[in-house]
């Protein structure tokens, strides 16, 4: 916030500083645990770019055998929110975002192009985690039923802890259509446990948030590893935070979305209505561009 000089020599300077709505959210009252979300999310502020980094490891975890150490990983999401409001829900917000994960070596730090699957022993192709986009339904006090919105939350001393579970089970894209007969659903969990300083995220005189966040997920494995339905899962840990700007991503992640994810430097708009992109979804864009290009090697799924 630009602060004019003249103000700082004022007694009333302080005053002007806060807003005059400033007050302590209350994570237990639906209309504020719906700010709280959204000011952890993204920002008081609406249509303000908020950016996300995350960096850790990817496991394999195959019954039997020890879990292996596959690849590390640097990801980013950008995103904004928009006030909404319903006459029967009260006032909520909208999320949309875009975000990109880069397979690394976990002994040198470079993003992996070509990976030889350690089960098959074949070399296929990497392809990235890029989803655009990948937005999340409008959040509101109330739902339709008058059920009241309810924040998790932990207050432990000066942090304000939310852990997210997200259980998913879901058609699989690149499956048929008997799945309910055969298995192929994509099944998968992903937890996230955002901590803020209470003080921060509670007073709504702090209009930007920096929490930091912890990510895990277990899935099925990435489609490209070309698995053929080996038992088998990925494990991700991975920590990060909420970032001042875009500027501030490591280089190895500015650098490889300027090469080949430009769009990815600005969230998608507001009232973007686009269905979702998955790993799923994107994979069978990839692979079926492939065989376009190449028929005989599409047809391998390289």
């Amino acid at each position: 916030m630009i602060r004019s000089c003249f103000l700082a020599m004022s007694g009333l300077a302080l005053v002007a500083a806060v807003p005059a709505a400033a007050r302590t959210l209350d994570p237990d009252r639906p209309e504020d645990a719906v700010e709280i979300m959204k000011r952890a999310q993204c920002g008081a502020k609406d249509g303000e770019p908020a950016v996300y980094y995350w960096t850790g490891r990817v496991y394999s975890r195959v019954t039997g055998e020890p879990d292996r150490l596959l690849f590390t990983g640097e990801g980013m999401n950008i995103r904004q929110c928009a006030t909404v409001t319903d006459a029967k829900r009260g006032k909520g917000y909208r999320q949309v975002s875009r975000e990109v994960m880069l397979f690394t070596d976990p002994r040198t730090g470079e993003i992996v192009r070509q990976w030889t699957n350690p089960w098959t022993g074949e070399t296929v192709e990497v392809m990235q985690i890029a989803n655009d986009p990948v937005n999340v339904p409008a959040a509101f006090p109330y739902a339709a039923d008058g059920k009241p919105f309810r924040l998790t939350h932990k207050r432990m001393g000066q942090w304000l802890a939310m852990p997210i579970e997200v259980p998913l089970f879901y058609h699989n894209v690149l499956a048929g259509e008997y799945q309910d007969y055969v298995g192929g659903k994509y099944h998968a969990m992903e937890i996230f446990d955002f901590v803020a300083r209470a003080d921060e995220i509670l007073d709504t005189k702090s209009q930007t948030v920096s929490p930091s966040v912890s990510w895990v997920r277990i899935s099925d494995w990435m489609p490209w590893m070309k698995m053929r339905g080996r038992q088998g899962q990925l494990v991700f840990n991975a920590v990060g935070t909420k970032l001042a700007s875009f500027d501030a991503l490591p280089k190895v992640l500015k650098d490889e979305i300027a090469a080949n994810y430009p769009a990815y430097r600005q969230a998608p708009p507001t009232d973007d209505t686009r269905p979702n992109e998955t790993t799923w979804t994107a994979f069978r864009k990839w692979i079926e561009e492939r065989r376009k290009a190449d028929p005989d090697s599409g047809k391998q799924a390289h």
